[in-house]
Order: structure tokens, then C-alpha cells, then sequence
């Protein structure tokens, strides 16, 4: 009997970003892996295993999903945010590049989701109207010196920047070494929007100009948008600002 594995993408919080694809996948399956607070978001439904891990386990997470499901079970892993954005498609995929030949006879589902970079995006307005990029800060997995380079091509091609695992316990400085190689390449009063835990309780969301974001707290719950030397704040009175990137630019239409 072939297994069946689903990786889900549940969206950056609040059950109503679930899209019905995800929720039918998550109802099916008799297993369902994924780090602790993802699956702490799953409604327990009875008979159906639920198997924690820690968040750098990845690959012996997705490992022990396929091994799960070669074994003739519907199986679900599940991601935060969309599941082919800095999270567990891609271990999906690298363990079955690597794995046992029994996990390429699976049937593999990837179920989209709302990531974190639209849903912050979407609190203010249209800031990744034009083109963008997204790039995780993290060091787990290359060198930041790696990140450097990239964070400066960036820039300087206009694009629009989404940030992700800006900070943590064991990276404090890093955002601060980030913010300084973007300053080399932007203008100050570039928009930077940064959107703290959107779509859960105690969603803020916060837009201040690149010369004075390193005044603004941020941590691994934290999504930042960094805008381009196009993007475009509209203040309104009485109201929070809209901030967008136009959709053409001196060089010929969008």
C-alpha cells in the first residue's frame, strides 16, 4: 500500500488565513508532524497522532513523516506561513533526494499558504507591488557574509526586500550588521516596515524610515519589509500610512 505525505502551509496565525485545502489535508491525514507551536495550531481531532519537534530539526522531522507514511499512512507535516518559503518543503524534497528509495514511491502533496511577507505587506498597503526578494537572515544553514552579498546586490538591483528571521537570542547583532550594509545602497528615508507576530494576537506593525530602523525592536516572530529606493510612503490624516512601490519605473512598463 503506497502512503500518502502533505506538507501544509498554515498560514502566519489565525485560523481564517487556513485556507480549505489545508484543512481538508490536516482532517485526512492519521499523523500529523510539524514543530510545536505550528502544531499547537492544528485542532485535535481524535485517533490522529501528533508528533512535536524542536524548530532545527527539519530534516529528521520530514525523515520520520516519510518514514511514517512509506509504512502505508496519510501523513502531514506542517509549516507556518507557506510550507516552500524558508520552511519544510524544501527538507521535504532534500530528504527524499537523499533517502531511501521507498520515499520517491510516496505520494507527495505540497499545500500552499499565506506567507508572512504577504500578510505584512498587506497591512499597509502594496509595498511589494513591483519586484522583490526574500531573504532570511539566519546563519543556521550559510555564512552571513553570504547574506551580506546578497542583502547589497539587492538593493542596488531595486528590489524590494523581505527579511525574515531577522534576530535571535544567538544573532543579536545581525539585523544591526544587516540595516548598515542596506544604508550603503539606499537612501535613508527608505520605508521599512516591521510587522511583529501578523495574524495572531498581539499582531503590531510598525513603518519607520531605514536611517532610524535600528531603533526598532524586532525579534523571530518579526517580518520586516525593507522597500526600494522607488517604494513610496502616503501619509493620511487620522489614518496610518500607506506605503507602495510603483508597479512601473524609469526604465519601460512594468
Amino acid at each position: 500500500m503506497t502512503g500518502r505525505l502533505t506538507v501544509v502551509g498554515l498560514g502566519p496565525g489565525d485560523a481564517r488565513f487556513v485556507t480549505p485545502e489545508a484543512d481538508a489535508a490536516l482532517a485526512a491525514a492519521e499523523a500529523v508532524y510539524g514543530y510545536g507551536p505550528y502544531l499547537d495550531r492544528v485542532p485535535v481531532r481524535p485517533g490522529q497522532a501528533r508528533l512535536a519537534s524542536d524548530n532545527r530539526e527539519e530534516l529528521a522531522r520530514a525523515g520520520a513523516a516519510l518514514d511514517h507514511a512509506a509504512r502505508g499512512a496519510t501523513v502531514a507535516i506542517v509549516s507556518g506561513g507557506d510550507p516552500g518559503v524558508f520552511a519544510m518543503a524544501a527538507a521535504v524534497c532534500e530528504a527524499i533526494e537523499t533517502g531511501p528509495g521507498a520515499w520517491r514511491d510516496l505520494d507527495l502533496a505540497i499545500v500552499p499558504g499565506i506567507t508572512a511577507m504577504l500578510a505584512v505587506a498587506a497591512r499597509v498597503g502594496a509595498p511589494l507591488g513591483h519586484d522583490f526578494c526574500a531573504v532570511s537572515l539566519s546563519d543556521n544553514l550559510k555564512p552571513f557574509a553570504v547574506i551580506e552579498r546578497r542583502l547589497a546586490a539587492a538593493a542596488d538591483a531595486g528590489f524590494v526586500i523581505a527579511l525574515y528571521n531577522p534576530v535571535s537570542r544567538a544573532r543579536p547583532t545581525q539585523l544591526g550588521a544587516a540595516f548598515a550594509t542596506l544604508a550603503e545602497h539606499l537612501p535613508p528615508s527608505t520605508p521599512v516596515i516591521f510587522g511583529r507576530a501578523v495574524g495572531r494576537d498581539g499582531e503590531t506593525v510598525t513603518v519607520v524610515e531605514l536611517g532610524r530602523a535600528t531603533e526598532t525592536p524586532a525579534d523571530m516572530a518579526t517580518l520586516i519589509i525593507v522597500g526600494s529606493a522607488a517604494t513610496r510612503t502616503v501619509d493620511r490624516p487620522g489614518r496610518p500610512p500607506l506605503v507602495y512601490t510603483p508597479r512601473s519605473d524609469a526604465g519601460g512598463k512594468a
